[in-house]
């Protein structure tokens, strides 16, 4: 039986969530890191999908997005799952799948559940015990919503925004709202969301990649983005939270 194909709609944010096959680590250096993020950001260029937040955990990760069309979201996890599976492969001399699924997207319908979204992915390393708190974990957007150190690529929400009439108050804010965990409610929202109206399959995955496309070359991984609060902190490794 074909898969279900799923549509997005422009301009909502959608929060994004894919898990490496079997639980492995999809990510086993420093260097996976940065990759992962250039390809990402050189994906997400191309198809006009706006970055909003992101946390890379050993294996698995998360981003918010924004896309300008239907199209933009699923053709940037398409190209920029192909492009990283290539790499993980060559780097560590395997083959096969690196996903245990095709990637999950749940559309966040309003304002208090787009922040609920923003602290569930960027404190996810603390629940995981990966760290104690989340600027001390590298892989993560907290450091430009929380101190304002926003790469290039990255881009303010206008929920986000909304938080203060300035950088100070907004940074200010956005800590002060991170500085305690979810509670149970809100954890269980977001966990449960695809038992809700926010994931919607219909038609709109893209079709194959014709062959010619896949002869383009990948950005260089040299000049891959470090991410923001990378110099203060190295990621903690060895765990892995269940969002």
């Amino acid at each position: 039986m074909p898969r279900l194909r799923r549509i997005f709609i422009p301009d909502i944010s959608v929060h994004v969530i894919q898990r490496g096959n079997n639980r492995m680590d999809i990510f086993r250096e420093h260097g996976d890191h940065r990759s992962f993020l250039a390809f990402l950001r050189w994906a997400a260029a191309r198809y006009r999908v706006a970055i909003h937040a992101f946390v890379l955990m050993s294996n698995h990760f998360h981003l918010i997005v924004t896309p300008a069309d239907a199209e933009g979201l699923p053709k940037t996890m398409q190209e920029l799952g192909r492009r990283y599976v290539r790499y993980f492969n060559g780097k560590y001399d395997r083959i096969g799948t690196l996903w245990n699924d095709r990637y999950r997207g749940f559309l966040i319908g309003d304002e208090r559940y787009w922040l609920t979204c923003l602290r569930y992915v960027e404190q996810n390393p603390v629940r995981a015990n990966m760290v104690s708190a989340p600027d001390q974990y590298a892989w993560s957007s907290y450091a430009a919503h929380a101190f304002g150190d926003w790469p290039a690529w990255l881009t303010p929400h206008a929920v986000y925004l909304a938080l203060g009439r300035n950088a100070e108050e907004r940074q200010l804010a956005y800590r002060f709202l991170c500085g305690a965990p979810l509670d149970d409610d809100q954890l269980t929202m977001i966990r449960c969301a695809s038992a809700r109206h926010v994931k919607i399959l219909t038609d709109s995955d893209p079709p194959p990649t014709p062959r010619s496309d896949r002869t383009q070359s990948s950005p260089s991984v040299s000049q891959a983005p470090h991410p923001s609060g990378a110099a203060s902190s190295s990621p903690a490794r060895g765990g892995s939270s269940r969002g």
